[in-house]
């Protein structure tokens, strides 16, 4: 398992006719520790030494009593709890759990590091400028990803297919679109996904392309491109959520 030291990574395990997604991390300890948090979150912090198949074993025994306090925390929790923007609470970027930490600072800037995005403010540190700096922190993040990882899918398919423009929007209830001009359209909140999940919203679309509708041609074709790509999109729906 390729984690170093004090890095968190995002994993999902089956139990089942259910699964879980949590929040893994190698420390310095003896013993591992599993928490299921109010927001429904699972952390899960395991000695440096502990390998995958150790981690899912207690994971598995454990698993009924985190099911549990999922559900009973989801019922106060709406399906994505509104952010506050305040230092301790957790924003996602690329499938990865980040800890919000508001600075005063000279300037104004957003950078991650060491498992938290810092957010320096120059004199406003209200929750609304820290909204604004961290979204339009979003948008440029997503507006450099999105384009590199196009250019990366659409060189996986067989035929040629024409890069299309790029444009973002938010949009409430979808991820992608693909205008029968050839433009594609990205909700800039996938940035927040894992890129796996990135890749199967982009091949998706771009498999509009070459099939407009959802046949059976286009399946194929999908299959063809991302063979687990059912897999990818019920992990988008768990992070997501």
């Amino acid at each position: 398992m390729m984690l170093e030291n004090a890095e968190s990574i995002i994993k999902t395990l089956r139990w089942g006719t259910n699964q879980f997604v949590y929040e893994l991390t190698l420390v310095d300890r003896e013993t591992m520790e599993i928490a299921v948090h109010p927001d429904a979150c699972v952390r899960v912090k395991a000695p440096l030494n502990a390998t995958e198949a150790i981690i899912e074993t207690k994971l598995r025994k454990r698993a009924g009593w985190i099911i549990r306090q999922i559900r009973y925390f989801n019922q106060f929790n709406p399906l994505t709890p509104p952010r506050s923007y305040l230092s301790g609470e957790t924003h996602l970027y690329l499938g990865r759990h980040y800890r919000l930490k508001t600075i005063p600072f000279q300037s104004d800037s957003v950078k991650l590091m060491r498992g938290f995005f810092i957010v320096e403010t120059k004199e406003d540190v209200s929750p609304a400028h820290v909204k604004t700096l961290m979204e339009d922190w979003y948008l440029e993040k997503a507006q450099f990803h999105f384009q590199k990882i196009l250019k990366r899918c659409i060189e996986n398919f067989p035929q040629t297919v024409e890069l299309p423009e790029l444009h973002l929007r938010a949009m409430k209830k979808r991820w992608g679109s693909m205008s029968r001009n050839g433009v594609l359209t990205l909700n800039p909140e996938l940035i927040k996904a894992p890129i796996e999940c990135i890749d199967y919203v982009i091949t998706h679309e771009l498999c509009h392309l070459v099939h407009p509708n959802h046949s059976p041609d286009f399946y194929r074709l999908l299959d063809y491109l991302i063979p687990q790509w059912e897999k990818v999109k019920h992990r988008l729906e768990l992070t997501m959520s």
